[in-house]
């Protein structure tokens, strides 16, 4: 069982190396949490060795279930694919459903079936990068399981981390789910075209988020009808041409 979330926690046997007494006690509980962030941290330090020294923005998406990161991945794949290369991997606790949605793209794609865990760690992230073809000096998207608590926890070796929050969930949201906005690079508010028939304050959201992170930027954003698109994929070059700019260009690695 994942110590930190309480999940299945399938993925998480690498980090689970060191003897323990079985009590039940709050302290095991403490070091099993900081034995299993630590060696995450480690997979995570390897993964973005990889990404220094093959030129890769690594972007990170995190949300609830229902959020629309799907499909705006789906349309960012389309808007870019003939200029950078990129690749994703999808994680999910069962099917292939979004992994079958990237491939329409012509997008490779590594679906990652965490079963009853409920993020993705860096260790599975780097399994997962051994069956792709590596996108050097191109961007790999990352679409984390539909969840603001454990995904938040665990750093996968990315460039960037966005949040993705749909007007629908409420903007209360960055006070109850803090961690997932503390860490965030980028709130992107999804379903915009929603906004006429839902109680949401675009407003006291972003004030809520930057209480947790000062200076997050915001992006009000609809999938559906393009509003905001073209900011977004606007972020999402810059921070692909920085990354290239900030990795001197190495022969590319094996994972």
């Amino acid at each position: 069982m994942c110590a930190t979330c309480g999940c299945g926690g399938e993925g998480h046997e690498h980090a689970h190396a060191h003897d323990h007494h079985h009590g039940s006690g709050g302290g095991r509980r403490i070091d099993l949490e900081a034995d299993l962030l630590e060696a995450n941290a480690a997979f995570a330090r390897q993964n973005r060795e990889v990404f220094r020294r093959n030129g890769i923005f690594a972007v990170n998406l995190i949300s609830s279930p229902g959020s629309g990161k799907t499909t705006l991945l789906v349309r960012t794949l389309e808007a870019l694919r003939e200029k950078i290369p990129m690749a994703v991997i999808e994680g999910d606790q069962q099917t292939e459903l979004d992994a079958e949605r990237i491939r329409t793209t012509g997008v490779s794609v590594r679906q990652i079936q965490t079963g009853k865990s409920c993020h993705l760690d860096a260790h599975g992230v780097g399994h997962a990068l051994e069956d792709l073809p590596l996108p050097v000096r191109g961007i790999l998207w990352i679409e984390n399981v539909g969840n603001l608590i454990c995904p938040a926890l665990f750093d996968l070796g990315e460039g960037k981390r966005v949040v993705i929050l749909s007007v629908t969930e409420g903007e209360d949201k960055p006070r109850k789910y803090p961690e997932a906005f503390h860490g965030a690079d980028l709130l992107l508010l999804s379903k915009a075209d929603l906004l006429p028939y839902v109680d949401f304050s675009v407003d006291q959201c972003v004030e809520f988020a930057h209480r947790l992170r000062p200076g997050l930027d915001p992006l009000l954003l609809s999938a559906k009808t393009g509003e905001g698109l073209e900011e977004w994929l606007h972020w999402v070059e810059e921070g692909w041409h920085r990354a290239k700019a900030s990795y001197p260009m190495e022969e590319p690695v094996a994972r």
